[in-house]
């Protein structure tokens, strides 16, 4: 993996290293030993492409644009962007990481604020804030309006990473019930910080009083809490959204709370910012608004800035390990040698977080002769697994780190021989649930530079991992494939692939379609209902 510590730019090396800051921020102290920080506050773009080559790392905040043409402007030297805040949207990620650029941010700086602001709206929500503001700036003088009290009630957290674990912790503060859904976390996190697991969305929603979303935005995550989700809230209960836009549909929420099963709610977020003078959230009744203010606050300000400084001030001397939000490309030899093996690794990942996530112990077999020290696929095994489970974005450089605050236990054996491949890579994941441990095993191999996969379970495959994967297992009988075939037919889904496995004949099967569709959960439960049927999963890799 290239090093950003740039040793290779032609400079003189007793010289110091230089760092423009070209967007306004707090930056905190800029007088450090061996480097030569300028703060330019909005220096225009026309300038930054002019004085860029100058420098060895750039820092910013949303306003500069990091694009190709910036890029290409800095030349050589450059080697580190820094991005104070969470979001890199201004960043041209996939350029960058070509150019061999490591990008930073600073994503934990606004945990506190994020999470004050959830509880703001909780108990604005409860007191009727925005209501009774607004009657009384109108010479309406209403004293009939019944609040709720919170302490005593159950608080349901979707999302238990750092700003979710805040919000427990000052919840419990006010004397609340919490509760959290969080397939992703083990659960030793939920004993630690006090908090009650709920096992499934729906159990959450079912048992709280009041609802707060912290995860990040993603496939899984978008439209999580809908009308059907809203429904199963107790009446009167009240529902947050300080995370992302989409998370709870904006539309189901407004119904639920005109037709008066919502008690009232808070947002901080919109799917699309800022909001058009249209949008449904400024007409809702009972709906606290704020303007995406999770991270203003002076403190946190002041933290992102000398925290992007620090960090960027660490990868120009080498240590990579805090708020790298890319990886720089590995060398292309490393490349040449196991592209197929890293794409494999992420793959057999991605597959086992969807079958077991939120495990506590993972472990890496290699089997055979690699052509290279197979240690990358194990942090590409980590980026799958850990991907959209955390804060931060998993990549090649933080995974391991994120693992470890996580509390996954990772293990990696090495085996010679390989008696089915030449080699094969086997990933097996390990939850110890308060019953008794769930395992999850998949194994893969390449072909080519091509990968497959080899394993599911305790079954011998062979499928290329791609698009839709849908798992299914049933006794070793005929008819099976043909009853899922024609419900899927009925669907208008189409099969790409299929493969079969057993462990012995006429004891229990496996057998896996590629669909080049999506299945939706009610689909899902059909195929689940088939009397041929014993389980069916769908993973999307």
């Amino acid at each position: 993996m290239t090093s950003p510590a740039p040793t290779d730019t032609p400079q003189n090396p007793a010289a110091p290293l230089r760092v423009l800051i070209c967007d306004e921020m707090q930056p905190g102290n800029l007088d450090h030993e061996g480097f030569v920080i300028d703060y330019e506050g909005n220096m225009d773009r026309a300038e930054t492409l002019r004085r860029l080559p100058e420098y060895d790392a750039l820092i910013t905040r949303s306003r500069t644009k990091v694009d190709r043409e910036l890029i290409d402007a800095a030349g050589p030297r450059l080697k580190v962007i820094g991005r104070g805040g969470v979001g890199v949207d201004n960043i041209d990620l996939e350029y960058a990481s070509l150019r061999g650029l490591l990008v930073l941010n600073a994503p934990e700086s606004n945990n506190v604020s994020a999470a004050e602001l959830a509880i703001m709206h909780l108990m604005a929500a409860a007191r009727g804030l925005t209501r009774s503001d607004s009657k009384t700036r109108k010479g309406e003088w209403d004293r009939k309006f019944l609040g709720l009290e919170l302490k005593d009630k159950t608080l349901g957290i979707v999302g238990l990473g750092r700003i979710g674990s805040i919000v427990a912790d000052r919840a419990q503060g006010l004397r609340m019930k919490v509760v959290a859904f969080d397939p992703h976390v083990p659960a030793s996190k939920f004993e630690r910080l006090g908090v009650e697991r709920a096992e499934t969305l729906e159990d959450l929603l079912g048992q709280a009083d009041a609802v707060t979303v912290h995860t990040p935005l993603t496939e899984e995550t978008s439209g999580m809490i809908g009308q059907k989700e809203l429904a199963l809230l107790k009446k009167d209960a009240i529902v947050v959204n300080a995370a992302r836009g989409g998370i709870i549909e904006e539309a189901a929420l407004v119904e639920a709370l005109k037709s008066g099963h919502l008690f009232a709610a808070g947002v901080d977020v919109f799917v699309d910012e800022p909001p058009t003078a249209d949008h449904l959230f400024l007409s809702a009744p009972n709906l606290g608004i704020t303007a995406h203010l999770g991270a203003n606050t002076r403190e946190a300000q002041a933290r992102v800035g000398a925290e992007i400084v620090s960090r960027v001030l660490d990868a120009l001397q080498g240590d990579v390990s805090k708020g790298a939000v890319n990886a720089p490309a590995l060398d292309a030899k490393t490349m040449e040698a196991l592209g197929g093996y890293l794409t494999l690794g992420e793959k057999l990942g991605r597959i086992l977080a969807q079958l077991l996530p939120g495990g506590h112990d993972l472990e890496v077999t290699f089997r055979g002769e690699f052509p290279a020290d197979p240690a990358p696929v194990v942090t590409a095994v980590l980026v799958g697994y850990l991907s959209g489970s955390t804060d931060e974005t998993p990549n090649m450089i933080n995974a391991r780190a994120l693992a470890k605050e996580r509390g996954l236990n990772l293990a990696v054996r090495q085996q010679t021989d390989s008696p089915d491949y030449q080699t094969e890579v086997i990933v097996k994941v390990v939850s110890h649930a308060a019953t008794k441990d769930r395992t999850r095993t998949v194994g893969g191999t390449v072909f080519g530079k091509a990968p497959r996969l080899t394993r599911l379970r305790d079954y011998r495959v062979e499928l290329e991992p791609e698009g839709y994967i849908l798992i299914a297992s049933n006794e070793d009988k005929p008819g099976a494939v043909a009853k899922l075939s024609n419900l899927l037919g009925t669907w208008g889904v189409n099969i790409a692939g299929m493969a079969l496995g057993r462990a012995e004949k006429g004891g229990q099967a496996l057998f896996t379609l590629t669909l080049d569709d999506n299945l939706g959960a009610e689909q899902l439960q059909a195929i689940r209902d088939l009397d041929v049927i014993e389980s069916a999963f769908l993973v999307k890799v």
